[in-house]
């Protein structure tokens, strides 16, 4: 069956089941408010009927009547009643519970054995319910009294109640007509519904939609990248099991759970809030490092969810340090060399002067000051790929006419758990770099910077210091946005955006200090832990 007939098909029978139970309240509401009226008109008539002068006296009966004579002269003027109040039957019966009127002449004189009559002889008035020959009667009991307030009678005036099939017969057309119409309109309304919710649905039948489904999901479950999606209520709607491997989750089931209860530290609900993708992201979770796309899921221009597709990044940064700290020797190499020629042409000079005290002097000093600033490297910094980095850094400063001073009470015995290699080059190398550049911009003689790296059991501390142009406070509270810069170059303006990026994922903290003219000063803070 299609979608559309199946649509039609519960629809219609829905609006009937819905029309069986509303008929079926709606009748026993209508058969109650029927017994309620004639209960009503059938005590109103009998307490009429109790107070007629007529009955009063003929049920006194001082003139001695007949009990036959009595029924002929009570039953003449009740039956006018009747017909006028159109009642099933009026019965008067007087203390010996004897009938005295009644529509049946061969009941008249008789006496009467029904059980709920004996309370109308003590005075009360009550309506009962009775299936009798000619269906179920509401029936009225009021007791007759004469002018001195003694009972002398009872007055029962009988209803008939109608069935469920004369109440439907007096409402088929109204009946009628509402099946057409409803008949008529929920179908039309299913018609209506099962289009547009086929257009919906792309003119797809449910079971191709489960097959689209199916074979999505086998496609995720393909991929040899990390997927994971959530809707907006940061649901999750897509979990492949790549993701689960390179995050370490073994729960199967994560569907419909919360992505802050699976990931804690997740970044992907930040792109609902946003509203941006962000491509080629570095991030730390749970404790692996992994490059991340993450891109809103829109749907009509409207923002339903956000996706990230993911790589595992650890291994791969495992050999980009390797090969980052060989990059920072083979640049350290190459300035020494560069280096090296300058000393030897100054050496060659001296010679050739005749200077050769001044040769050997030079000699020395140079010697001297390469193995001072060699060993203090070696014993104070313990990672050797960083001791290679910061001596590149000093001998760029040479290079560019920059003094690079490092703190003699430098130490790095080991870097933090939450900061790699790799992040420690990023933060060391931008900090020096900028340094660099603000001093290129000065028309300072005498240009310095000075690094300190100090480390203790609870934090790692780097500080950079440089004498160049400086940032105003207003500069300051932009460095960090990407793309923001002081020079005027297209190659700049990522450096502190990047150190504030390591920084929120190690949990790290930077102070500036700067003054126009003067300098800056930058000391970025990790924690050991």
């Amino acid at each position: 069956m299609t979608l559309n007939k199946g649509m039609i098909a519960l629809t219609f029978f829905i609006i009937a089941f819905s029309l069986l139970i509303a008929g079926v309240f709606i009748l026993g509401s209508i058969v109650n408010s029927k017994e309620k009226e004639l209960q009503e008109q059938s005590m109103l008539v009998a307490r009429t009927v109790a107070t007629l002068p007529e009955i009063e006296d003929t049920l006194h009966n001082e003139n001695n009547l007949s009990i036959e004579a009595q029924a002929r002269r009570i039953n003449q003027t009740v039956e006018q009643l009747r017909t006028v109040n159109s009642a099933d039957y009026i019965v008067i019966m007087n203390m010996d519970h004897v009938r005295l009127s009644h529509p049946l002449t061969s009941k008249l004189g008789t006496v009467s054995t029904t059980p709920d009559e004996e309370a109308a002889y003590s005075e009360h008035y009550y309506t009962s319910k009775a299936k009798g020959e000619v269906g179920v009667m509401v029936r009225a009991f009021v007791p007759i009294m004469n002018a001195k307030h003694q009972q002398i009678g009872v007055a029962v005036v009988g209803y008939r109640l109608p069935s469920v099939l004369e109440v439907l017969g007096g409402m088929k057309w109204e009946i009628a007509l509402a099946l057409t119409l409803s008949t008529a309109f929920g179908l039309w309304g299913a018609l209506i519904l099962s289009r547009r919710v086929k257009k919906q649905m792309l003119d797809y039948e449910p079971h191709e939609i489960a097959k689209l489904y199916t074979e999505r999901i086998e496609t995720f479950n393909a991929m040899h990248e990390g997927i994971i999606a959530i809707d907006k209520e940061f649901t999750v709607t897509i979990f492949n099991p790549k993701a689960r491997q390179i995050l370490g989750i073994g729960e199967q089931n994560l569907l419909g759970k919360k992505i802050y209860d699976i990931l804690p530290d997740t970044r992907l609900p930040e792109i609902l809030d946003f509203n941006q993708p962000i491509y080629n992201k570095e991030l730390h979770i749970n404790q692996h490092t992994i490059l991340s796309n993450r891109v809103p899921i829109e749907v009509d221009g409207e923002t339903v969810g956000a996706i990230a597709i993911f790589q595992d990044r650890t291994e791969v940064k495992k050999l980009a340090e390797e090969l980052t700290g060989v990059k920072e020797f083979v640049q350290a190499l190459r300035i020494q060399n560069h280096e090296h020629k300058n000393k030897l042409h100054t050496i060659s000079g001296l010679l050739q002067l005749g200077h050769h005290q001044e040769a050997m002097d030079y000699i020395v000093e140079v010697q001297t000051t390469q193995e001072e600033t060699t060993n203090f490297l070696n014993q104070r910094i313990q990672n050797q790929n960083i001791a290679g980095l910061v001596l590149s850094k000093i001998n760029r400063g040479k290079e560019l006419g920059i003094d690079v001073m490092m703190d003699e009470h430098s130490t790095l015995e080991r870097l933090p758990e939450k900061l790699d290699f790799h992040d420690f080059v990023v933060v060391f190398g931008n900090l020096v770099e900028n340094a660099f550049d603000a001093l290129q911009l000065t028309s300072s003689s005498s240009k310095e910077i000075f690094i300190s790296i100090d480390q203790n059991d609870e934090t790692l501390s780097i500080l950079v210091e440089d004498n160049g142009v400086g940032m105003t406070d207003e500069q300051i509270q932009k460095i960090f946005d990407n793309g923001f810069t002081t020079k005027n170059s297209a190659n700049h303006g990522i450096g502190l955006y990047l150190i504030s990026d390591i920084l929120n994922k190690t949990n790290g903290s930077i102070d500036i200090t700067s003054s126009l003219n003067e300098g800056t000063s930058i000391l970025v803070t990790f924690t050991m832990e």
